[in-house]
């Protein structure tokens, strides 16, 4: 459902902080010179990298993402994934080509906000929006407003715009949007599970989608948030919001943005904790249960967004989850596809 307030769950992280020392200890190797090595099926779809099947160890153990454990093995088929996030010019094509309206662009129905004045019931979206000053870390309403207008055309609002961001990830779009989107392009979301495989780039319970390092060379590796949180970001990363696709160093498998910059929806129900069962090949859970949120069905996100910091949420390492209703789109939140031999999963 569209909300006139940001909580905590729909802001795509919640208030769960963590820190890499949580992870289970890289073991100092990687396997993703091997993984490069294996032949791919075939020529690679325009904008899409072979992921070579495998095992892995999903999850992290950090007592701070108690819904992102057990770290258990996991085993995949090999599959396409979307070298970048699907950017505005990609979903501009899309719109073009269909007609397609966003959620966060269609008149809402009276019938499902009883009590509502009419005059609130406008189309728009959540956004980020920086208090003045230091606000508690406990009350993400501080910094999240819902505004009329704000859609993936104008990610903060009505007097936003994409103009000269073609490369920049579309946000704005709920799970919703990105399905439609992956259909017309022939492709489907990624299972959570082979999110997290592509993510690791061949490294075994590495803290970083990109090694071990924090800061490699002293450079800073993805688009976090610098500064403090929520109120004052310092860019020393370059971006003070989403940045261009592919502006920071690709992961083991040649995959960009896997951490920071925006969260990206993934196929699967999203509820605490991990089925182990099955191994091969997961799927996820048949429905949705969010303690936090009873009744609200959501999706599982990754990946984290420019929004990710050590001061409240480090839900950018690789084995962290965020999650969000069906619905519910934010100027955080993107998306990128995968492909394989197996039919694209449906709703």
């Amino acid at each position: 459902m569209l909300v006139f307030v940001a909580a905590a769950a729909l802001a795509g992280c919640d208030r769960g902080v963590a820190t890499s020392s949580g992870e289970l200890p890289a073991s100092g190797s990687s396997r993703a010179e091997g993984a490069r090595n294996a032949p791919p099926p075939g020529e690679a779809p325009e904008g899409m990298v072979w992921i070579p099947g495998g095992t892995f160890l999903m999850g992290s153990n950090d007592a701070g993402m108690a819904d992102a454990g057990p770290v258990h093995p996991v085993t995949l088929d090999g599959f396409w994934l979307d070298r970048t996030e699907v950017t505005n010019r990609q979903f501009a094509r899309f719109v073009k080509a269909t007609g397609y309206l966003t959620v966060a662009e269609r008149p809402l129905d009276p019938e499902d906000f009883p009590g509502v004045p009419r005059e609130k019931l406008v189309p728009g979206s959540l956004v980020f929006t920086p208090p003045v000053g230091e606000v508690s870390l406990n009350n993400p309403l501080a910094w999240w407003r819902y505004v009329p207008g704000a859609n993936w055309r104008h990610p903060e609002g009505p007097d936003s715009s994409i103009e000269e961001k073609d490369d920049h990830p579309v946000v704005q779009v709920c799970w919703d949007d990105a399905v439609a989107y992956a259909h017309w392009a022939g492709k489907r979301l990624p299972t959570e599970a082979e999110w997290e495989y592509a993510a690791r780039g061949g490294r075994e319970q590495a803290p970083y989608v990109w090694g071990d390092e924090w800061k490699p060379g002293g450079r800073w590796a993805a688009n976090i948030w610098q500064g403090h949180f929520p109120d004052s970001n310092t860019p020393d990363d370059g971006h003070e919001r989403t940045a261009p696709v592919a502006s920071y160093p690709a992961n083991g498998f040649g995959l960009f943005d896997m951490a920071g910059n925006a969260w990206e929806w993934c196929s699967d129900w999203y509820r605490p904790g991990y089925d182990l069962r099955p191994v091969h090949d997961p799927k996820g859970p048949p429905s949705s249960d969010d303690p936090d949120e009873p009744g609200v069905p959501k999706r599982v996100q990754r990946g984290g967004s420019f929004l990710c910091t050590d001061q409240y949420c480090t839900r950018y390492l690789p084995g962290a989850r965020g999650k969000g209703a069906v619905d519910s789109a934010g100027s955080h939140v993107g998306f990128r596809c995968a492909m394989s031999d197996r039919p694209a999963r449906e709703p």
